[in-house]
């Protein structure tokens, strides 16, 4: 059968509309739960973010950007959200203070244009240890969809396990909020084998509150992936 010019030409004309309406971004409002599913490990401040996907927190097997160094060895997510402002990401601060295990935070955001999602923060008590999603798909259907999340180490400091309060450039985990654990340890490694983003090999920690090799609690402080639960409906 032969098409008319006419029909050729209206058939053309609501393909390209078709293209064009498939490959545009849409905007999606999200409501965001997130669950800290371990023992007894605390999170500093948690970053979610909503970005394109040129975009990334992070990225396994990849050296760790100086922002997310900032990050995974004492909490700050500033540097972070500074860069996502400048590609035109944008982020919502899930929590503000560090929280405990068990604890379930909620939080809404509008992703814009963008159509990928991530999220991190640091995990604690460890020497550079987070928690992250990494530029997860945001669905165009809506439901709820549930995430079970990780714990990285950033590969950018040996995990020592020994509290070093204060000290923000200096080896060591800046602070145990959940107040278990020793002090004065030796130390519980002196060498990584992985300098890139990867798993996180767990802490060792020990039961001796006054030395030992850790000032982390194997009691308390011992945990297997994941860590975390993140629950995200879309609208």
């Amino acid at each position: 059968m032969k098409l008319t010019n006419t029909f050729k030409k209206s058939f053309i004309a609501l393909s390209t509309t078709s293209i064009l309406m498939t490959g545009a971004a849409v905007s999606a409002e999200l409501d965001i739960k997130f669950v800290n599913t371990t023992q007894g490990m605390a999170l500093t401040p948690i970053l979610v973010a909503a970005h394109d996907a040129n975009t990334a927190l992070f990225r396994v097997g990849e050296t760790a950007s100086a922002a997310l160094e900032t990050m995974a060895e004492g909490g700050d997510i500033s540097p972070l959200k500074t860069e996502l402002e400048a590609v035109g990401a944008v982020s919502l601060d899930l929590t503000s203070a560090p929280t405990l295990a068990g604890t379930t935070h909620m939080g809404s955001l509008d992703t814009g244009t963008n159509m990928y999602l991530s999220l991190t923060a640091m995990l604690l008590p460890t020497n550079d240890g987070f928690v992250g999603l990494d530029s997860w798909k945001i669905p165009s259907q809506a439901g709820t969809y549930t995430l079970m999340l990780n714990a990285y180490d950033a590969g950018t400091e040996v995990n020592n396990e020994l509290i070093v309060p204060g000290a923000a450039d200096e080896l060591g985990i800046p602070g145990n909020p959940t107040g278990m654990g020793g002090v004065n340890g030796s130390g519980a490694s002196s060498s990584e084998g992985n300098a890139n983003i990867h798993i996180h090999p767990g802490n060792l920690g020990d039961t001796n509150a006054e030395g030992g090799f850790s000032d982390v609690d194997s009691r308390v402080h011992r945990w297997l992936n994941p860590v975390a639960k993140l629950v995200i409906t879309v609208k």
